[in-house]
């Protein structure tokens, strides 16, 4: 019988690990995630996410956790720039809004405080970009490797769509013509900076196997 070798996702994000499994479907590897693998969420998790850039973020979430986990690791980092805000929320996208509780109410109060700081701007001042980072190790004491993809839009005056998570339904893509929210899952995986990332990652897996 053919060992499996497991390939160790390091985000608790239920939206994301849709993407992410999604993507990575084709892939001769068993997918495993941190609650699947017993590893509880811990304080000092949220330390993790204090670099300066999604890079340094991804790093920094890859290394710890490989080591919890022993097994080859990717982790990402994402987020959501207006350039009328220099960059805002950046990397701070998840805690944008100082909101403590579930994601679905952390992602109200964050798009409810990105609307707020534009409101009244016209709409071609919005302009906006989608980044992603994902950082892979083989093993815990590798170096990491790291694969960028982003994906640019405009925010809108208001939500659009039901679909997605985050900032979705107010990222209207210029490749789709829609929101986000709007798009189908397989549509917006096509162009999204997380779809863009995680497929340069797999490639480079085609070509360096686990």
């Amino acid at each position: 019988m053919t060992a499996v070798t497991h390939l160790f996702v390091a985000t608790r994000n239920t939206g994301k690990q849709r993407e992410i499994r999604g993507i990575l479907a084709a892939l001769p590897y068993e997918l495993r995630f941190l609650d699947a693998a017993n590893i509880p969420e811990r304080p000092e998790e949220d330390l993790l996410e204090h670099a300066d850039s999604f890079e340094g973020n991804a790093r920094r979430k890859v290394e710890y956790f490989a080591r919890l986990s022993g097994l080859p690791t990717m982790a990402e980092d994402s987020g959501i720039e207006v350039f009328a805000l220099g960059g805002l929320p950046g990397v701070r996208s998840r805690r944008f809004a100082l909101h403590d509780g579930p994601a679905a109410e952390q992602d109200a109060a964050n798009n409810a405080e990105l609307l707020r700081r534009l409101q009244g701007l016209a709409q071609e001042k919005r302009r906006a970009r989608y980044r992603c980072v994902v950082a892979f190790v083989p093993r815990p004491d590798a170096a990491a490797v790291t694969f960028e993809g982003t994906c640019t839009g405009s925010i809108l005056a208001e939500p659009k769509g039901t679909g997605g998570f985050g900032y979705d339904p107010l990222f209207f893509s210029d490749d789709l013509n829609q929101s986000f929210g709007e798009a189908t899952a397989e549509d917006k995986a096509a162009v999204s900076h997380r779809g863009r990332a995680i497929r340069a990652f797999a490639e480079w897996l085609r070509a360096n196997p686990i």
